[in-house]
């Protein structure tokens, strides 16, 4: 599910504010990548500064879905570059939209020929869709309105059974809950995964389906175009658990160490054994949100032989140790 992001100087985010939305489904966004650059500041590393704006059809006040009012920053129409934007959940039948914004259509598709990542939260996936910006892409939007939406775009390609789905920079979550997923994933590139970690503790540390079983992707690992790369990643997932020698990977695939880690770094950012510990970890931690395996099971059962290692390298990485991951993700749970 690797994606090549690439990380700006400044993240400059665009949160579309319309009339009647579900508030959250921009709040929340914007309250997590706050954070993401307040963590990135306390650990005095190489992070992009964030500029965040709320963007209106006018700029005048709107009133959202539980009756609160919001002043937008400025207009959509007058910004010409942006990173990120996010679009809002609508309250109740989204099918208006298509009529009422077709110049925010127009705007998305001018940004994305500019190269903005757009992330819709639920029924706004209609304003991509109706932007023409999913045909012939996977997309999901709120269970309530698929069989509508399948019936009014029957070019894009749904995927009922995903809450969240990407497509080269569009990605859809099929509910505000599934924003909170996705906004993790998104921090994990544009930041990195230590900061990602974070603010997944701090914004919702209970127990979660892994992002993997409902997530979507077009390219599946396969941004770039080396095939024998791909395949490697592709054996790497179903060996994790495994004792892995890269030189007889290598072998095993035709390659010198040193070309196997050249390629690998060249098509996916980072080492074979980054790229191995990196799944590992995440592995890791769906174990210890899961289960009751001890450290050391949960070590064996993600290919880390060597225990201290684990949980230096997971420290590392999440900046708590297993121990103190599971506390806090399972604090939330109700006891019986």
């Amino acid at each position: 599910m690797e994606i090549p992001i690439a990380s700006p100087a400044t993240l400059s985010v665009c949160m579309v504010a319309l009339d009647r939305m579900i508030g959250t489904s921009i709040s929340l966004p914007a309250e997590m990548l706050s954070a993401a650059k307040t963590i990135g500041d306390s650990l005095n590393a190489s992070y992009p500064d964030l500029s965040l704006v709320t963007a209106s059809h006018d700029s005048t006040p709107l009133t959202l879905s539980g009756g609160l009012r919001l002043l937008p920053d400025c207009r959509y129409q007058d910004i010409d570059h942006c990173n990120l934007i996010i679009l809002p959940a609508l309250w109740r039948n989204p099918r208006p939209l298509l009529q009422r914004y077709p110049d925010l259509m127009a705007w998305l598709r001018e940004r994305y020929q500019d190269g903005a990542l757009i992330c819709a939260a639920g029924t706004g996936v209609y304003l991509m869709a109706g932007a023409g910006l999913l045909d012939g892409k996977p997309a999901t939007t709120h269970w309530h309105y698929l069989d509508q939406f399948e019936h009014l775009f029957p070019r894009v390609i749904l995927k009922r059974h995903h809450l969240i789905t990407q497509s080269g920079p569009l990605y859809c979550a099929g509910s505000v809950n599934s924003v909170a997923d996705l906004m993790v994933h998104l921090i994990s590139h544009f930041f990195d995964e230590t900061v990602a970690a974070r603010v997944e503790r701090q914004f919702s540390p209970e127990i979660r389906r892994p992002l993997n079983d409902v997530f979507y992707s077009f390219e599946q690992d396969s941004a770039h175009e080396d095939e024998t790369i791909i395949t490697i990643q592709q054996w790497l997932h179903e060996h994790l658990g495994e004792t892995v020698n890269m030189r007889e990977l290598a072998a095993h695939f035709s390659l010198s160490q040193r070309s196997l880690n050249r390629r690998f770094k060249e098509a996916t950012g980072v080492s074979p054994l980054e790229y191995l510990n990196n799944l590992r970890l995440a592995a890791a931690r769906d174990l210890l949100k899961t289960t009751n395996l001890s450290i050391t099971e949960v070590a064996l059962h993600t290919g880390f032989q060597d225990t201290g290692y684990f949980c230096r390298l997971f420290k590392q990485k999440i900046q708590v140790t297993p121990s103190d991951y599971r506390l806090s993700v399972r604090g939330k749970l109700f006891k019986l």
